[in-house]
Protein backbone atom coordinates (compact mmCIF):
# COMPACT_ATOMS: atom_id res chain seq x y z
CA UNK A 1 0.00 0.00 0.00
CA UNK A 2 1.39 3.14 -0.79
CA UNK A 3 2.30 6.23 1.40
CA UNK A 4 -0.57 8.82 0.08
CA UNK A 5 -3.00 5.71 0.38
CA UNK A 6 -2.33 5.01 4.26
CA UNK A 7 -2.60 9.12 4.75
CA UNK A 8 -5.58 8.69 3.10
CA UNK A 9 -7.55 6.14 5.33
CA UNK A 10 -5.88 7.28 8.42
CA UNK A 11 -7.53 10.53 7.62
CA UNK A 12 -11.05 8.65 7.09
CA UNK A 13 -10.57 7.00 10.44
CA UNK A 14 -10.08 10.14 11.95
CA UNK A 15 -12.93 11.83 10.58
CA UNK A 16 -15.36 9.16 11.03
CA UNK A 17 -14.05 8.78 14.53
CA UNK A 18 -14.80 12.79 15.41
CA UNK A 19 -18.42 12.71 16.10
CA UNK A 20 -18.51 9.96 18.31
CA UNK A 21 -15.34 11.32 20.46
CA UNK A 22 -17.29 14.95 19.85
CA UNK A 23 -20.46 13.61 21.19
CA UNK A 24 -19.51 11.92 24.29
CA UNK A 25 -17.98 14.80 25.62
CA UNK A 26 -21.49 16.74 25.00
CA UNK A 27 -22.88 17.96 28.83
CA UNK A 28 -25.49 15.21 30.06
CA UNK A 29 -29.31 17.09 29.55
CA UNK A 30 -30.35 17.78 32.74
CA UNK A 31 -33.56 16.39 33.91
CA UNK A 32 -36.43 17.60 36.43
CA UNK A 33 -38.08 15.35 38.40
CA UNK A 34 -41.41 15.89 38.81
CA UNK A 35 -43.64 13.96 41.81
CA UNK A 36 -47.13 15.05 42.33
CA UNK A 37 -49.53 12.84 44.47
CA UNK A 38 -52.37 13.73 41.82
CA UNK A 39 -52.70 12.37 38.77
CA UNK A 40 -51.33 12.88 35.26
CA UNK A 41 -55.03 14.24 33.75
CA UNK A 42 -55.64 16.56 36.93
CA UNK A 43 -51.85 18.00 36.85
CA UNK A 44 -52.34 18.66 33.11
CA UNK A 45 -53.01 22.80 33.41
CA UNK A 46 -50.25 22.73 36.11
CA UNK A 47 -47.95 20.74 34.53
CA UNK A 48 -48.34 23.30 31.20
CA UNK A 49 -47.64 26.53 33.39
CA UNK A 50 -44.53 24.84 34.90
CA UNK A 51 -43.01 24.31 31.40
CA UNK A 52 -44.00 27.46 30.57
CA UNK A 53 -42.25 29.13 33.29
CA UNK A 54 -39.10 27.04 32.59
CA UNK A 55 -39.67 28.39 28.97
CA UNK A 56 -39.52 31.51 30.54
CA UNK A 57 -35.97 30.58 32.19
CA UNK A 58 -34.52 29.63 28.92
CA UNK A 59 -35.41 25.61 29.15
CA UNK A 60 -37.54 23.61 26.79
CA UNK A 61 -38.74 20.18 27.27
CA UNK A 62 -37.12 17.26 25.07
CA UNK A 63 -34.50 20.51 23.34
CA UNK A 64 -32.11 21.01 26.89
CA UNK A 65 -34.01 19.58 29.33
CA UNK A 66 -36.13 16.21 30.35
CA UNK A 67 -38.75 15.46 32.73
CA UNK A 68 -39.58 12.19 34.73
CA UNK A 69 -43.10 12.48 35.95
CA UNK A 70 -44.60 10.61 38.84
CA UNK A 71 -48.03 10.35 40.06
CA UNK A 72 -49.67 9.07 43.10
CA UNK A 73 -53.20 8.99 42.12
CA UNK A 74 -54.03 10.06 45.16
CA UNK A 75 -52.89 7.17 47.30
CA UNK A 76 -50.35 8.65 49.49
CA UNK A 77 -48.49 5.33 50.19
CA UNK A 78 -47.39 5.29 47.18
CA UNK A 79 -45.15 8.70 47.33
CA UNK A 80 -42.19 7.37 49.32
CA UNK A 81 -41.69 4.53 47.09
CA UNK A 82 -41.87 7.42 43.65
CA UNK A 83 -39.73 10.02 45.71
CA UNK A 84 -36.66 7.12 46.12
CA UNK A 85 -37.30 6.07 42.21
CA UNK A 86 -36.48 9.90 41.14
CA UNK A 87 -33.91 10.25 43.48
CA UNK A 88 -32.30 7.25 41.98
CA UNK A 89 -32.59 9.14 38.53
CA UNK A 90 -30.13 11.85 39.97
CA UNK A 91 -32.09 14.44 38.84
CA UNK A 92 -30.72 18.18 38.18
CA UNK A 93 -34.02 19.28 40.12
CA UNK A 94 -36.61 17.87 41.98
CA UNK A 95 -40.59 19.78 41.86
CA UNK A 96 -42.19 18.36 44.65
CA UNK A 97 -46.44 19.01 44.37
CA UNK A 98 -49.89 18.11 45.61
CA UNK A 99 -48.74 15.98 48.06
CA UNK A 100 -50.71 17.10 51.35
CA UNK A 101 -50.35 19.56 53.76
CA UNK A 102 -46.05 20.21 54.70
CA UNK A 103 -44.91 17.33 52.47
CA UNK A 104 -46.96 14.53 54.52
CA UNK A 105 -45.37 11.40 54.00
CA UNK A 106 -41.81 12.39 52.09
CA UNK A 107 -41.35 15.28 53.86
CA UNK A 108 -38.60 12.79 55.57
CA UNK A 109 -37.32 11.77 52.46
CA UNK A 110 -37.65 15.57 51.27
CA UNK A 111 -34.83 17.28 54.31
CA UNK A 112 -32.62 14.33 53.62
CA UNK A 113 -32.40 14.52 50.11
CA UNK A 114 -29.37 16.80 48.71
CA UNK A 115 -30.87 17.28 45.35
CA UNK A 116 -32.63 20.94 44.42
CA UNK A 117 -36.09 20.91 45.63
CA UNK A 118 -38.70 23.06 44.78
CA UNK A 119 -41.79 22.71 46.17
CA UNK A 120 -45.92 23.17 46.59
CA UNK A 121 -46.81 22.67 50.06
CA UNK A 122 -50.47 23.65 52.05
CA UNK A 123 -49.05 24.13 55.65
CA UNK A 124 -46.13 26.06 56.99
CA UNK A 125 -42.79 24.82 55.21
CA UNK A 126 -40.72 26.30 58.62
CA UNK A 127 -43.08 24.31 61.10
CA UNK A 128 -43.12 21.23 58.63
CA UNK A 129 -38.90 21.60 59.20
CA UNK A 130 -38.25 22.00 55.13
CA UNK A 131 -36.61 25.41 55.61
CA UNK A 132 -35.24 27.54 58.30
CA UNK A 133 -37.48 31.00 57.25
CA UNK A 134 -39.43 32.37 54.70
CA UNK A 135 -37.06 34.64 53.56
CA UNK A 136 -34.13 32.97 53.81
CA UNK A 137 -35.00 29.19 53.43
CA UNK A 138 -31.11 27.88 53.43
CA UNK A 139 -30.85 24.47 53.18
CA UNK A 140 -31.80 22.40 49.40
CA UNK A 141 -34.57 23.43 49.17
CA UNK A 142 -37.61 26.74 48.38
CA UNK A 143 -40.93 26.96 46.63
CA UNK A 144 -44.29 28.58 46.79
CA UNK A 145 -46.23 28.10 50.50
CA UNK A 146 -49.95 27.46 49.37
CA UNK A 147 -51.57 28.66 52.67
CA UNK A 148 -54.78 26.70 52.43
CA UNK A 149 -56.67 28.56 55.05
CA UNK A 150 -59.12 30.10 53.19
CA UNK A 151 -61.88 28.14 54.01
CA UNK A 152 -63.26 30.90 56.55
CA UNK A 153 -63.50 32.61 52.88
CA UNK A 154 -65.47 29.58 51.51
CA UNK A 155 -67.96 29.78 53.57
CA UNK A 156 -68.26 33.42 53.71
CA UNK A 157 -68.89 33.23 49.47
CA UNK A 158 -71.66 30.13 50.06
CA UNK A 159 -73.61 31.75 52.54
CA UNK A 160 -73.81 35.16 50.20
CA UNK A 161 -75.61 32.45 47.58
CA UNK A 162 -77.32 30.41 50.21
CA UNK A 163 -78.42 32.68 53.17
CA UNK A 164 -80.80 30.55 54.91
CA UNK A 165 -78.83 27.72 55.54
CA UNK A 166 -78.79 25.95 58.58
CA UNK A 167 -76.43 23.47 58.62
CA UNK A 168 -72.93 23.57 55.95
CA UNK A 169 -71.11 20.30 55.52
CA UNK A 170 -67.37 20.32 55.00
CA UNK A 171 -65.54 17.06 53.14
CA UNK A 172 -62.10 17.05 54.65
CA UNK A 173 -59.03 14.66 53.36
CA UNK A 174 -58.65 11.82 56.43
CA UNK A 175 -54.97 12.62 56.68
CA UNK A 176 -55.38 16.36 57.36
CA UNK A 177 -58.55 16.14 60.24
CA UNK A 178 -56.15 18.16 62.23
CA UNK A 179 -54.97 20.65 59.89
CA UNK A 180 -56.09 24.22 60.42
CA UNK A 181 -58.47 24.06 57.31
CA UNK A 182 -60.92 21.82 59.79
CA UNK A 183 -60.21 24.80 62.43
CA UNK A 184 -60.97 27.23 60.22
CA UNK A 185 -64.20 25.71 59.32
CA UNK A 186 -65.22 25.26 63.00
CA UNK A 187 -64.66 29.10 63.20
CA UNK A 188 -66.75 30.35 60.29
CA UNK A 189 -69.55 28.17 60.96
CA UNK A 190 -69.86 29.27 63.89
CA UNK A 191 -70.04 32.45 63.31
CA UNK A 192 -72.23 32.55 60.46
CA UNK A 193 -74.34 30.66 63.31
CA UNK A 194 -75.35 27.14 61.15
CA UNK A 195 -74.68 23.85 62.64
CA UNK A 196 -71.53 22.24 60.87
CA UNK A 197 -71.30 18.46 59.63
CA UNK A 198 -67.59 17.28 58.90
CA UNK A 199 -67.39 14.27 56.78
CA UNK A 200 -64.19 12.20 56.48
CA UNK A 201 -62.64 10.65 53.43
CA UNK A 202 -59.52 9.08 52.19
CA UNK A 203 -60.00 6.69 49.78
CA UNK A 204 -62.96 5.61 47.52
CA UNK A 205 -65.05 3.61 50.00
CA UNK A 206 -64.88 6.80 52.31
CA UNK A 207 -66.12 8.58 49.91
CA UNK A 208 -68.97 7.10 49.32
CA UNK A 209 -69.31 6.49 52.66
CA UNK A 210 -69.15 9.85 53.35
CA UNK A 211 -71.94 10.61 50.85
CA UNK A 212 -73.87 8.65 52.02
CA UNK A 213 -73.95 10.42 55.24
CA UNK A 214 -74.77 13.17 53.82
CA UNK A 215 -77.92 11.92 52.45
CA UNK A 216 -78.98 10.36 55.53
CA UNK A 217 -78.09 13.52 57.47
CA UNK A 218 -79.20 16.23 54.89
CA UNK A 219 -77.24 19.61 54.76
CA UNK A 220 -78.03 22.91 53.16
CA UNK A 221 -74.94 23.20 51.69
CA UNK A 222 -71.58 22.28 51.30
CA UNK A 223 -67.74 23.38 51.42
CA UNK A 224 -65.40 20.75 49.23
CA UNK A 225 -61.70 21.30 51.03
CA UNK A 226 -58.78 20.24 49.20
CA UNK A 227 -56.04 17.73 48.90
CA UNK A 228 -54.09 15.98 46.30
CA UNK A 229 -56.75 13.19 46.87
CA UNK A 230 -59.45 15.04 46.22
CA UNK A 231 -58.42 17.13 43.65
CA UNK A 232 -57.61 13.51 41.73
CA UNK A 233 -61.57 13.08 42.25
CA UNK A 234 -62.52 15.90 40.97
CA UNK A 235 -64.95 14.70 38.35
CA UNK A 236 -66.17 12.16 41.05
CA UNK A 237 -67.15 14.70 43.68
CA UNK A 238 -68.75 16.88 41.66
CA UNK A 239 -71.18 13.64 40.88
CA UNK A 240 -71.92 12.85 44.17
CA UNK A 241 -72.21 16.57 44.93
CA UNK A 242 -75.36 16.73 41.93
CA UNK A 243 -76.40 13.33 42.87
CA UNK A 244 -77.71 14.54 46.55
CA UNK A 245 -78.32 18.31 44.59
CA UNK A 246 -76.39 19.97 47.42
CA UNK A 247 -75.33 23.46 46.83
CA UNK A 248 -71.18 23.23 46.78
CA UNK A 249 -68.61 25.55 46.79
CA UNK A 250 -64.40 24.14 46.05
CA UNK A 251 -61.18 25.37 46.74
CA UNK A 252 -59.93 24.40 43.03
CA UNK A 253 -60.99 25.91 39.84
CA UNK A 254 -61.52 22.61 38.45
CA UNK A 255 -64.55 21.53 40.00
CA UNK A 256 -66.03 24.60 38.82
CA UNK A 257 -65.10 23.49 35.31
CA UNK A 258 -66.09 20.03 36.14
CA UNK A 259 -69.65 21.28 36.74
CA UNK A 260 -69.42 21.97 40.11
CA UNK A 261 -71.64 25.06 41.64
CA UNK A 262 -68.44 27.49 42.80
CA UNK A 263 -64.95 28.02 43.66
CA UNK A 264 -62.22 29.97 45.34
CA UNK A 265 -58.73 29.53 45.39
CA UNK A 266 -55.53 30.54 44.46
CA UNK A 267 -54.79 30.88 40.43
CA UNK A 268 -52.84 27.50 40.27
CA UNK A 269 -51.05 28.01 36.35
CA UNK A 270 -49.56 31.51 38.11
CA UNK A 271 -47.93 29.31 40.69
CA UNK A 272 -46.62 26.65 39.03
CA UNK A 273 -45.19 29.03 36.59
CA UNK A 274 -43.23 30.45 38.86
CA UNK A 275 -42.30 27.53 40.25
CA UNK A 276 -40.97 26.85 36.96
CA UNK A 277 -38.86 29.43 37.02
CA UNK A 278 -37.17 28.75 40.11
CA UNK A 279 -36.34 25.62 38.80
CA UNK A 280 -34.83 27.50 36.09
CA UNK A 281 -32.84 29.64 38.15
CA UNK A 282 -31.47 26.42 40.32
CA UNK A 283 -30.56 24.67 36.98
CA UNK A 284 -28.53 28.38 36.10
CA UNK A 285 -26.73 27.83 39.26
CA UNK A 286 -29.06 29.76 41.56
CA UNK A 287 -28.83 28.04 44.98
CA UNK A 288 -32.34 27.19 46.61
CA UNK A 289 -31.11 29.14 49.85
CA UNK A 290 -31.24 31.92 48.20
CA UNK A 291 -34.41 32.20 46.72
CA UNK A 292 -37.05 33.05 49.12
CA UNK A 293 -40.76 30.66 49.57
CA UNK A 294 -43.50 32.31 47.84
CA UNK A 295 -46.73 32.71 48.98
CA UNK A 296 -49.70 33.45 46.24
CA UNK A 297 -51.21 36.93 45.87
CA UNK A 298 -53.47 36.33 42.99
CA UNK A 299 -56.83 34.12 43.72
CA UNK A 300 -59.82 33.39 41.66
CA UNK A 301 -63.57 33.20 41.79
CA UNK A 302 -65.30 31.08 39.53
CA UNK A 303 -69.16 30.64 39.15
CA UNK A 304 -70.78 27.99 36.93
CA UNK A 305 -74.34 29.38 36.22
CA UNK A 306 -75.76 26.49 34.58
CA UNK A 307 -75.31 24.62 37.46
CA UNK A 308 -76.51 27.58 39.98
CA UNK A 309 -79.88 27.26 37.29
CA UNK A 310 -80.03 23.32 37.81
CA UNK A 311 -79.78 24.03 41.22
CA UNK A 312 -82.92 26.55 41.20
CA UNK A 313 -80.37 29.40 42.62
CA UNK A 314 -80.41 32.92 41.82
CA UNK A 315 -76.67 34.45 41.99
CA UNK A 316 -76.94 38.05 43.24
CA UNK A 317 -75.47 40.80 40.91
CA UNK A 318 -72.88 41.57 43.99
CA UNK A 319 -71.80 37.88 43.52
CA UNK A 320 -71.78 38.17 40.24
CA UNK A 321 -69.46 40.77 40.26
CA UNK A 322 -66.79 39.23 42.31
CA UNK A 323 -66.24 36.47 39.65
CA UNK A 324 -63.42 36.28 37.94
CA UNK A 325 -64.92 33.72 35.41
CA UNK A 326 -68.43 32.48 34.79
CA UNK A 327 -69.17 29.40 33.10
CA UNK A 328 -72.79 29.65 31.08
Amino acid sequence: MSLRRREFIAGLGGTAAWPFAARAQQPRMPVIGYLSGRSAESDAAMLAALRRGLGEGGYIEGQNIAIEYRFSNGQYDRLPALMTELTSRQVSVLVVAGVAGGAGTVAGQMRASQIPIVFNVGDDPVRAGLVASINRPGGNMTGIFVSLVQTGKNFGLLHELVPDAKTVATLVDATTTDSLRLTEAREAAATLGVQLRVLVAGSDSELDSAFATLNRERADAMVVTTSPFFVSRAKQIVALVARYRVPAIYARRQYAEAGGLMSYAYDLPDGYRQMGNYAARILKGTKPADLPVLQPTKFELVINLKTAKALGLTVPPTLLALANEVIE
